[in-house]
């Protein structure tokens, strides 16, 4: 029963979150398009009330209008819109997300024993680490070199070496498919810690200063404006590649890879240079950047380089009689007591499936051939080391009809 409720609560939190980045990631983009096409007005009264970019746009049968001031405006006449919660639910639901189907299950979803025997307290408190550490590495590097001369440059260099190390690190610690979206989670929550330690505060000391009734100086508060932005572009690059890692972890063939770590150094470097394209394109329209278009065929060429780096080899068929011969049921239930029953028999039924009978075979069948032939993301982690003539067994099996017999 307690399984039940379990998967209940990661499907509830895994749509929550899922909700919740669409907003948070939608708002980005668009924030970052407003940015790359807001136009300097030459209307005097916008100019003396300190607007540096305006555009209009028309959605939704109505014309908006938005505009960006440089500096504090004077006074705001209406009820100011803070965005942040997209960011704060984003994280939250996706750490309890991971704390219900990892965490909880240290030990079948975050720990490969043959890399590291560790329990599942020690396997946490690490998994942990990467989230702490990844964040106080991260905003170091920007405290230190981010408003120098070429500093954006020395950041990204510095971080996706990083990055890079910490997803060597992961794929040697954890389970391949807990150590990918252990990375995206550990980018995730620097671009959350971002907006919780640097931009709302920062936000919040500019309105306090406008809202106090006393005079200030508003050139001394565009440091706040700039440090915020800064985070914002940050965070905007990190999204692709944590879109990526987050959903690469339900694709065997890349965390079960010999080169997982690379791999997923590779994608998420696509991602970026692709994210940097579309940041840079809109600008490039109005004539105010570089050509963008190297960035996303560079992107495109590194996840076409990976795509036949990882093509399969042709299979020998070694026994050509014995691969046509039709599987059956006693065959194929040597196979699932030796490598199924554990967590799908009498005693524990994860999922809520249970293997061992005539009857629920044949209910999750096609599960079966899906999860353990197709995406091969069954047995969790190989635990139960079923071998490649297996699978092919189960193959066998299920197209040969038995499963409906």
């Amino acid at each position: 029963m307690d399984a039940y409720f379990l998967d209940w609560a990661n499907l509830l939190l895994r749509w929550v979150h899922v909700i919740t980045a669409i907003a948070w990631v939608g708002s980005s983009f668009y924030f970052v398009f407003l940015d790359n096409n807001l136009i300097k007005p030459t209307s005097p009264d916008l100019l003396e009330k300190g607007v540096g970019g305006a555009m209009w746009a028309v959605h939704g049968g109505g014309f908006y209008n938005p505009q960006k001031y440089l500096v504090a405006p004077k006074k705001i006449h209406t009820k100011l819109h803070w965005f942040y919660w997209e960011s704060y639910s984003t994280w939250l639901s996706g750490f309890s997300l991971f704390t219900v189907l990892y965490l909880w299950n240290a030990g079948t979803f975050l720990i490969d024993k043959s890399l590291m025997d560790w329990s599942p307290a020690q396997a946490v408190v690490a998994a942990l680490s990467f989230l702490v550490v990844f964040w106080l590495i991260y905003d170091t590097v920007c405290r230190l070199f981010g408003f120098k001369e070429n500093g954006e440059q020395m950041v990204g260099a510095i971080m996706f070496v990083v990055v890079a190390f910490a997803a060597w690190l992961a794929c040697h610690l954890f389970a391949g498919r807990a150590a990918f979206l252990l990375v995206g989670a550990m980018i995730a929550t620097a671009m959350s810690a971002n907006v919780f330690f640097w931009i709302i505060p920062g936000q919040r000391k500019v309105v306090a200063a406008m809202t106090s009734g006393q005079p200030y100086d508003a050139q001394s508060l565009a440091i706040h404006g700039k440090r915020g932005k800064q985070r914002s572009v940050h965070n905007t690059y990190f999204t692709l590649p944590v879109l990526f890692a987050m959903l690469s972890n339900h694709y065997s063939f890349l965390y079960t890879h010999d080169y997982h770590w690379v791999i997923l150094v590779l994608m998420m470097s696509a991602g970026a240079l692709i994210r940097q394209f579309f940041v840079q394109r809109h600008g490039y329209h109005l004539g105010r950047a570089s050509n963008p278009l190297p960035f996303a065929l560079a992107g495109v060429v590194i996840i076409l380089g990976v795509i036949v780096w990882l093509k399969p080899a042709p299979t020998a068929q070694s026994n050509a009689a014995a691969q046509t011969q039709p599987v059956s049921y006693a065959q194929l239930q040597g196979v699932l007591a030796q490598r199924c029953y554990l967590c799908h028999g009498e005693q524990v039924q994860m999922k809520n499936v249970r293997l061992d009978s005539a009857e629920g075979v044949k209910l999750h069948a096609v599960n079966i051939y899906q999860q353990a032939v197709v995406l091969r993301q069954m047995p969790m982690n190989n635990a139960t080391q079923i071998t490649e003539d297996e699978r092919q067994l189960i193959k066998r099996w299920y197209e040969g009809g038995a499963a409906t017999q």
